[in-house]
């Protein structure tokens, strides 16, 4: 399916293809329980920041709920079976590069998320995340994304679904992160979360 890009890059990036990213986990309790306030209390926060970032170009929204359209049903991994649960956080969404992404990742306010998923979420098992590259003019669904998760747990890291620790390019050869344009980019990026983080700082775990 078309994605429109939201950051103006379509001259750019008509050619070359895109990286996605499907993450998942597990609440240690059900979404409106007291034990998971502070990821609700969160949520919003760093889909504003997801926004704002550079190299941001879209993610999925969920059915029901106000915000960007579904790319697709949603659906799960394997893991949530036997749980109790019959939905659990993911998310799914479009960048331009491993750099970008893994700037807003590892820096401000999604950090200040990863600092405490712990206190939310169960221990994992499975790949918290995987990437994959997609061609410019498409979008990933949910099955995508669960299909690729569960191609890294079963085959390891691969062109066709990796993580930040063992990258591949988008023409399919191994990487190296360039980590000075992470960081410079992480630095541009906290111009715009100065008055998130400055909420988040305020906000329980």
């Amino acid at each position: 399916m078309p994605i429109d890009l939201v950051d103006g890059s379509e001259g750019h990036l008509s050619h070359r293809k895109l990286l996605a990213l499907y993450n998942f986990g597990i609440h240690v309790a059900p979404y409106d329980s007291p034990a998971v306030e502070g990821f609700r209390l969160r949520e919003g926060l760093n889909f504003e920041a997801a926004a704002r970032a550079e190299g941001f170009l879209g993610r999925s929204g969920y059915a029901g709920e106000d915000g960007p359209e579904a790319w697709g049903e949603q659906v799960f991994p394997r893991y949530l079976e036997g749980t109790g649960f019959t939905s659990a956080p993911s998310s799914l969404s479009l960048w331009r590069d491993v750099e970008s992404l893994m700037a807003f990742s590892y820096s401000g306010v999604h950090a200040d998320a990863l600092k405490h998923a712990r206190h939310w979420n169960i221990r994992q098992t499975w790949p918290p995340l995987v990437l994959w590259w997609v061609e410019a003019g498409s979008r990933p669904n949910w099955q995508h994304g669960v299909d690729r998760l569960h191609h890294l747990a079963d085959c390891g890291p691969t062109a066709e679904a990796f993580t930040f620790k063992t990258p591949f390019d988008s023409q399919g050869k191994p990487m190296v992160i360039d980590r000075a344009a992470v960081k410079a980019i992480a630095a541009r990026n906290a111009q715009g979360q100065a008055e998130l983080l400055t909420v988040i700082s305020q906000l329980k775990v």
